[in-house]
């Protein structure tokens, strides 16, 4: 007994072939992926991709029944469409929850700096601290204050370089532990 041969005949897909393929078929595709993806919009842009595959690829492909074939494809789309919808969504709501819990933290670590900050000036002698204020609150120079407080630019020079050290001196303990944390978590999420 010889072995069954089947005739596979091939369909050119010319310019007319495929506004046949179109006209026959478009409705039953869309129809077909708006059921998987529930958005018009969605499924007219699967099966305008599925046309577009079918146009580009007209000349290697070798198709025995196009209506199975343009139906399987949208398939396939409307599958791939769903996983990606879904791996989006899901990457967009661990972005959003880090973001959120990032922007927390850091929050509770700048209060945390501020206050530690704000403590380290209270602590400075009285005109030191009000040329480290009139320095860095009000913006200026050293000259201004040395008119303002009637002292000389080398007075308010001495004032600030103290205050700085103080500060210094007074947040490095949270500072070595606390900010390194925070300057983790702000690399880490932004």
């Amino acid at each position: 007994m010889g072995a069954l041969k089947t005739s596979v005949r091939k369909i050119e897909i010319n310019k007319q072939q495929f506004e046949e393929f179109f006209q026959l078929y478009w409705k039953r595709m869309f129809l077909f992926a708006l059921k998987s993806v529930d958005n018009e919009d969605d499924a007219k842009e699967i099966v305008q991709d599925v046309f577009k595959s079918l146009w580009e690829r007209r000349y290697q492909l070798q198709i025995q029944d196009a209506e199975r074939y343009l139906l399987r494809s949208v398939k396939l789309k409307s599958l791939e469409f769903l996983r990606n919808k879904g791996n989006k969504e899901r990457h967009h709501e661990l972005i959003s929850n880090s973001k959120s819990a990032s922007y927390e933290d850091t929050h509770i670590y700048y209060k945390e700096l501020k206050n530690h900050l704000d403590d380290a000036v209270d602590s400075l002698p009285k005109q030191c601290k009000n040329v480290y204020k009139l320095s860095r609150d009000e913006g200026l120079t050293n000259k201004e204050i040395a008119t303002n407080l009637l002292i000389s630019e080398r007075a308010v020079e001495y004032h600030i370089s103290k205050a700085l050290s103080v500060i210094k001196i007074r947040l490095k303990k949270y500072c070595n532990i606390n900010i390194a944390r925070f300057l983790l978590i702000t690399f880490l999420y932004f």
